[in-house]
């Protein structure tokens, strides 16, 4: 009986350390491909591409090559009331802080988009206990207080340009709560059954169609401009592949492992978007670069650990879901 017992949890123990494995390999993709964006993004600032209709025909591809996806691999693809409500909802919740960070970008740096990222974890758990989706525990607070610690102390350094754009830095401070209600809600409002994959492309298309008024007020007949400049195409193409992929794994790292815990994403971008500005955009390393690292490693694996209970599960789709993915991380 002994042997049979041990056989068991020894059986039952492979899925959850598979599992964290799968959630741990996403969050560092997804934080990278984050500030990937953000690169790709200013440098097609420095292109001179109109943002907002750079951005805005960058999720239209996405959304795109993530329908075809869903298509060859046979996902469900129902549009009824409840989808066309999450795709909108999700797609303004994701368009407007991405929106914010492109246009201000200009204006008071990436050292304080950064840090910007660094706040949402910490918003996105604050939610999630007040909702009871998931216990106050000590051992996550930890982990989320350094992880948060970990971006404020990396764009201190980088964030001392800021000048006199004050409303930009206020509109700025204002994304890590977009996003945080985004995480809760895609969450609370995954449809039944849903391909994430799918869901994606629902939202990067919502996105889409909320930026589309800005564009035609903000940046009125310059979408010619966008495809007359051959290094603004190849950046556009760059962004729909680094959008596709990061929203992919964005969406399955969300019905993998929660709103929380894909939060974390920020601080992992926040660490990533230096290194990538070091060796892409020849920025200077900040000296603290280090101890900030330190500070997410730490934070991240704390955080790992205090999650011995799980946030809401989503409902899967048995024609989508992988082995991986039938437990809830």
């Amino acid at each position: 009986m002994s042997v049979s017992r041990k056989s068991n949890n020894h059986i039952s123990a492979k899925p959850a350390n598979r599992t964290g494995l799968y959630a741990f390999t996403c969050l560092l993709l997804v934080g990278v491909f984050l500030s990937l964006s953000l690169v790709v993004g200013k440098l097609a600032s420095t292109a001179g591409a109109p943002l907002l209709t750079f951005l805005m025909v960058a999720m239209l591809g996405a959304s795109s090559v993530l329908c075809l996806i869903s298509v060859l691999k046979r996902h469900p693809m129902a549009l009824n009331k409840r989808m066309l409500e999450y795709g909108l909802v999700a797609g303004v919740l994701f368009a407007l802080p991405n929106a914010l960070g492109f246009l201000a970008i200009r204006h008071v740096g990436a050292g304080f988009i950064s840090l910007s990222f660094a706040f949402p974890i910490l918003i996105t758990w604050l939610l999630a206990v007040v909702l009871r989706m998931e216990r106050l525990r000590a051992l996550r607070l930890v982990g989320v207080l350094l992880g948060l610690s970990g971006g404020i102390v990396l764009a201190a350094a980088k964030s001392g340009g800021t000048g006199e754009a004050q409303g930009w830095i206020l509109l700025v401070l204002s994304m890590p709560v977009v996003i945080a209600c985004g995480n809760i809600y895609r969450t609370l409002r995954w449809p039944t059954g849903a391909s994430p994959v799918f869901l994606a492309a629902l939202m990067m298309m919502g996105g889409a169609i909320t930026l589309l008024p800005f564009v035609l007020f903000l940046e009125t007949g310059q979408a010619a401009g966008l495809f007359t400049s051959s290094q603004a195409v190849v950046l556009l193409a760059l962004e729909v592949t680094v959008f596709t992929i990061l929203y992919l794994f964005y969406f399955l790292l969300q019905q993998l492992a929660g709103p929380v815990y894909l939060s974390q994403i920020g601080t992992v971008a926040a660490l990533s978007g230096t290194v990538l500005a070091v060796f892409v955009l020849g920025e200077v390393a900040p000296p603290n670069l280090g101890l900030a690292g330190v500070l997410v490693a730490i934070g991240i694996v704390l955080f790992q650990r205090g999650a011995k209970e799980h946030t809401t599960p989503l409902p899967h789709s048995s024609a989508t879901s992988l082995p991986h993915l039938e437990k809830h991380a």
